[in-house]
């Protein structure tokens, strides 16, 4: 199954039998001051900055998430997308629960963005799903129930299949929905990740839908996070996850290695492509 997003001249295909697809995490102001800060102050250049380094470092999408306490979505989201827009050319995930916010920036996105997020609830859905209907754009589905997040694989799977099953109500083609099963972290329950994993398993199973994460999510308050991220991931694509909101800087290249692996990079052409970009210059 393949999900199409474009920006002005490129195409990126999230697809479950094509490489994985990275989505950059960087313009996110949570647990990142200085780029709060730069939003706050109308800095573009830090985005800017953020956006360059991450498409050097391998993203083919960019998450742009402007959500920050005591601020409004509407205020930030459509002037950094326009900018984005007009200097870069790579898809955007437009990452905001704020219809109004998506319906603002929407328009301005020069080709077919990604939507961040909707999830199983009857708010969510009544609000998202319409905006993603008019604009003929996928959306990343979060697992998510009436009840909220559960522990329990199989409810994962029914707020997905409900997610599903509405969006195809509206006329929203299966293809353009993206499951994101949750990542938790196992520093607080050491199961966490044995959850996601299952999760993934059954939604590729029942539906064969392409599968995200935010995949940083798993390791938060341990050492050496970096390990467990490359572990997670590897275990997660593996599994079925066809894309994920993570860090390019630090995982492409595991990611890379990982396609490899797994037979979805003819003669490691992408991998070796990719390290001899990026190698680090040797000193005697």
């Amino acid at each position: 199954m393949k999900t199409t997003l474009k920006s002005k001249t490129k195409k990126v295909e999230i697809s479950t039998e094509g490489p994985f697809t990275i989505i950059g995490e960087k313009i996110n102001p949570t647990g990142r001051k200085k780029l709060a800060a730069a939003l706050q102050e109308g800095n573009l250049d830090y985005v800017r900055d953020l956006a360059k380094k991450q498409i050097e470092a391998g993203a083919d999408v960019l998450d742009v998430n402007v959500g920050m306490a005591g601020t409004d979505d509407v205020d930030y989201l459509p002037g950094i997308v326009k900018m984005l827009v007009e200097e870069f050319d790579i898809p955007l995930c437009l990452d905001s629960p704020n219809p109004k916010a998506l319906a603002a920036a929407l328009p301005l996105v020069q080709g077919r963005a990604l939507v961040n997020s909707v999830n199983g609830e009857e708010k969510s859905l009544e609000a998202v799903l319409p905006i993603v209907k008019e604009f003929g754009v996928p959306v990343i589905g979060l697992a998510i129930g009436d009840g909220g997040i559960s522990n329990d694989p199989q409810k994962r799977l029914a707020a997905a299949g409900k997610i599903i099953e509405r969006a195809g109500k509206l006329g929203i083609p299966i293809e353009d929905i993206i499951i994101d099963p949750l990542v938790m972290t196992v520093g607080a329950d050491s199961n966490a990740g044995l959850v996601t994993l299952t999760t993934i398993e059954l939604v590729c199973k029942e539906f064969g839908v392409n599968i995200n994460l935010g995949a940083s999510n798993v390791s938060f308050g341990l050492p050496e996070r970096d390990v467990i991220n490359q572990a997670f991931l590897a275990l997660a694509i593996g599994a079925g996850a066809t894309c994920a909101i993570t860090d390019p800087m630090k995982y492409s290249l595991t990611i890379k290695a990982t396609d490899l692996l797994r037979g979805r990079d003819s003669y490691g052409a992408k991998y070796l492509k990719f390290y001899r970009a990026h190698a680090p210059e040797k000193t005697a």
